[in-house]
């Protein structure tokens, strides 16, 4: 797939070039200075979400006589974490940036507070996911604006048919795509949710839960600690692990599932369980809607039979996985303004809707308000395969991040190495005691909040 990749060295040679440009004076046919604004969003995994940004971008600047400079930064190879490093040490580049879900905080003190705009969203589009609000405000301030592009979250995918035959769920009833829960939905906890992947695992369709430190095992496990009731770390970044009831049942109930799943996933990335349910030899994983996505583009058998649904819910509620993007503006950009107006504008109800039409419903827009668009009734087949995936007032559920709510810098220390994944394998495969493992993390947390 062809894509459009900015490399470091490029980049930087691109703002030199910037710069120079930026000397000579521009006027537009009405006669007044024209500006230029250079922004740098991430390259979507659905090519045709790249284009939905371009022809948003291209609207706003004919109308507001801004010339909207628009390059896509591929993730791969962390590319755009590479470049978003290179900006922020030569304090050139782009004016508008795609930052990842930790990003924001890391780099708060070179970003331009966006209370102004979050504001008037806010005021306008009602209270955005609790997630994102976490992982965008420093000090009480917004530092990013939560992006349509890119955010997305990872509910439950399962086999319709597989799960009917060999658990009997039929999670289309439980879970329709209409604005109410089906018989059994109340039901869907973690104890069905063993019984469930038990019964798949002995019919040789083991439910696909990756197990690694990549973001995919990292998020669902942190949910289901969320769930649990089972933090890590406090708000203050301390350790919360030694005599925590929550956290032991959470470990607890992780060691009895762990026997159920595929012996490999210790060592999967985050396109394995993708490749999983793909191949028909899973009947379940956790993740947006890209597997589904790529099985219908490429005809996949049993991609039509394919659900997405709800995460089971704990002791302490339903939680889902929130991976999020955000755009944030450089506080060395010299269009400041500008680069706001962009941002409000493409976060508007119709930019968003926009959006996440173009993605077959991938982005999630971080306004609840707007869950509502009509691209996740129509998708299929199965039509509605996707209703269920952003939240709904009968979910119950709130999005969640891995070591949330200890500060950032810390928590995302945590998620990199993934240390509630790394806790699991030292007792289901190393052969630890829960009270060593439990040790173990403490230790490394200890050392994250020194750190």
């Amino acid at each position: 797939m062809a894509r459009e990749v900015v490399s470091r060295r490029t980049l930087l040679k691109a703002s030199a070039a910037g710069s120079a440009a930026a000397a000579l004076p521009l006027v537009n046919v009405h006669g007044q200075p024209r500006t230029t604004l250079r922004c740098g969003f991430w390259d979507h995994w659905v090519p045709a979400g790249n284009g939905a940004l371009r022809e948003l971008c291209a609207e706003w600047g004919q109308r507001e006589r801004v010339d909207v400079q628009v390059d896509f930064i591929t993730s791969t190879g962390r590319q755009n974490i590479l470049t978003i490093a290179a900006q922020a040490q030569s304090r050139s580049g782009h004016d508008i940036l795609s930052f990842p879900t930790w990003y924001p905080a890391a780099y708060a003190d070179q970003l331009v507070p966006v209370d102004d705009v979050m504001g008037r969203l806010i005021a306008k589009y009602g209270r955005v996911a609790d997630a994102a609000e976490y992982l965008a405000k420093r000090d009480g301030k917004w530092v990013a604006v939560p992006a349509v592009s890119g955010t997305q979250m990872k509910p439950c995918l399962g086999r319709i048919d597989q799960l009917k035959e060999h658990a009997g769920i039929d999670v289309r009833a439980m879970w329709p795509a209409e604005d109410r829960a089906g018989p059994g939905a109340e039901a869907w906890n973690w104890d069905a949710f063993l019984v469930a992947a038990e019964k798949c695992h002995a019919a040789g369709v083991p439910f696909g839960l990756p197990m690694s430190n990549f973001s995919d095992s990292v998020d669902w496990v942190g949910c289901l600690f969320e769930s649990f009731g089972a933090r890590m770390l406090d708000e203050d970044g301390k350790p919360t692990v030694r005599n925590n009831p929550k956290l032991l049942a959470a470990v607890e109930y992780m060691v009895k599932l762990m026997k159920f799943v595929p012996s490999d996933v210790w060592a999967w990335d985050d396109a394995a369980n993708n490749r999983a349910i793909q191949g028909g030899r899973s009947a379940l994983i956790f993740n947006p809607p890209s597997a589904w996505a790529v099985a219908r583009r490429d005809n996949m058998a049993g991609h039509d039979q394919q659900w997405t649904f709800p995460m089971p819910s704990g002791p302490e509620g339903r939680f889902v996985p929130y991976l999020p993007y955000f755009w944030g503006i450089w506080n060395f950009s010299r269009n400041q303004t500008a680069a706001k107006n962009l941002l409000e504008f493409l976060s508007e109800r119709e930019s968003a809707d926009k959006q996440t039409s173009t993605s077959a419903g991938y982005d999630i827009p971080p306004f609840l308000s707007m869950n509502d668009f009509n691209v996740w009734k129509t998708e299929g087949p199965p039509v509605g395969v996707v209703y269920n995936y952003p939240l709904k007032p009968h979910h119950n559920a709130k999005t969640a991040v891995a070591f949330a709510p200890a500060p950032p810098e810390i928590a995302v220390q945590a998620y990199n190495q993934g240390l509630n994944t790394g806790l699991i394998a030292r007792i289901a495969q190393g052969g630890q005691t829960i009270d060593q493992a439990l040790a173990w993390a403490e230790r490394e947390l200890r050392a994250f909040a020194r750190g």
